[in-house]
């Protein structure tokens, strides 16, 4: 039972933790095991090969700690850098700035380039800094691919074109904690050393999985680095892959089980399917808040999310008491608006094993609440705008055809 009862299912729209599937939570519905048996040896294994297709890429090493998203960026830094060390790093939101205040704290040399939120990466900064840096002083570019907190999209394409453009050796760090399994993502493509994401996520999991992908550069790079880190560190995890026992310490053995799972249902609809998915439940969204007469805090195209949707309210009203509201009236969970836009905005999370139908009692639950706190929202505009873009571009469902 819920911890504060509320009739029916709680419609939980924030981006992330996420909605986890029916088969997931059945997969996880089982007793401890020893993982020193020779069966989850085995099904690590395999999961360690199949994790590495979300990220696209058949160079990279990858590891899964019991930790959050967090963790997994302290994984990054501390395993191919040393304390000392220049990197780039970009603030556009609140979650860009706490990667930053960690890579502070861990006594790397950080050039923060800010952009003003509900912006992008300034990369014409990032063209400067590169090249004037002749020396390769700066050792990595970190950047956050998916700010949650503005719903801004990163192009990291184009991150890789000016780190080749200037023949620069700098490493490649990405934040795909909300963005990997859910957008176009193509590390080997891209040339992404370290990506990273939660399993909370686009992965439709509880939190506790910290996945970080490492390019044959980033493992390099670890054999050098100073950096102090014990439990991260991913020797530890290679001397146990060589030994064929793969944990350094006790996994969560539920979790593995629902990761199985979740990468089967994954492929299962094609991982294409999924981002097309996304796709179409971002732009329904931004429709939606065009019909009530709001604006998206992300202030270009370009930079439009499709895992979250930030949404500005006007100033005569505080996004927190919508979100409050919606809570307590309709059992509708929405994000906060967070830091600089606190009470500014709110956030609807579209992310995760989620359907067309399910972001439709999402978008209707919003209008009700925009009505509650004195918006004058016609009901049922932004579920039309919705509705009509779904009903012209949703396609049969893959695994029905």
């Amino acid at each position: 039972m819920d911890y504060v009862y509320g009739p029916g299912r709680n419609h939980l729209f924030v981006p992330g933790p996420v909605n986890i599937p029916e088969p997931v939570l059945r997969a996880m519905n089982r007793n401890n095991e020893d993982y020193r048996s020779p069966a989850v040896p085995a099904m690590t294994k395999i999961l360690l090969e199949d994790v590495k297709k979300i990220f696209k890429t058949t160079t990279g090493t990858t590891f899964m700690i019991p930790t959050t998203g967090t963790g997994a960026w302290e994984s990054a830094l501390t395993n191919t850098l040393s304390p000392g060390d220049r990197i780039v790093s970009f603030l556009i939101g609140q979650f860009s700035l706490l990667w930053i205040d960690q890579q502070q704290r861990l006594n790397f040399k950080v050039d923060v380039v800010e952009s003003e939120w509900g912006q992008g990466a300034n990369l014409d900064i990032l063209a400067s800094k590169l090249a004037e840096d002749t020396a390769h002083t700066i050792k990595a570019i970190c950047i956050v691919h998916n700010e949650t907190a503005t719903g801004v999209t990163n192009n990291l394409a184009q991150v890789r074109r000016i780190l080749d453009e200037y023949r620069h050796p700098a490493l490649f760090l990405v934040d795909g904690v909300s963005s990997i399994c859910a957008l176009d993502f193509r590390m080997d493509e891209w040339g992404v050393d370290v990506a990273l994401t939660g399993s909370q996520k686009a992965l439709s999991l509880p939190t506790g999985i910290g996945i970080v992908c490492a390019s044959p550069k980033a493992l390099e790079a670890s054999k050098t680095a100073k950096s102090v880190r014990v439990f991260f560190d991913w020797n530890d995890y290679l001397k146990f892959y060589k030994l064929g026992t793969y944990w350094p310490y006790t996994p969560s053995i539920q979790l593995l089980y629902g990761l199985r799972t979740a990468l089967d249902l994954i492929f299962e609809e094609g991982l294409d399917n999924v981002i097309a998915r996304h796709s179409r439940l971002g732009k329904a969204t931004r429709l939606a808040v065009e019909a009530w007469g709001l604006k998206n805090c992300t202030q270009s195209e370009e930079w439009f999310s499709d895992t979250v949707t930030a949404v500005l309210v006007p100033p005569y009203i505080d996004s927190t008491e919508i979100v409050r509201r919606a809570w307590k009236r309709y059992n509708l969970s929405l994000g906060l608006g967070l830091n600089k836009i606190a009470g500014k905005v709110f956030r609807i999370g579209h992310l995760g094993n989620l359907n067309e139908l399910q972001l439709l009692g999402c978008l209707a639950g919003v209008e009700m609440v925009l009505r509650d706190v004195g918006y004058p929202v016609k009901l049922g505009s932004g579920v039309a705008a919705a509705s009509a873009y779904f009903q012209n571009n949703t396609p049969l469902i893959p695994s029905r055809i």
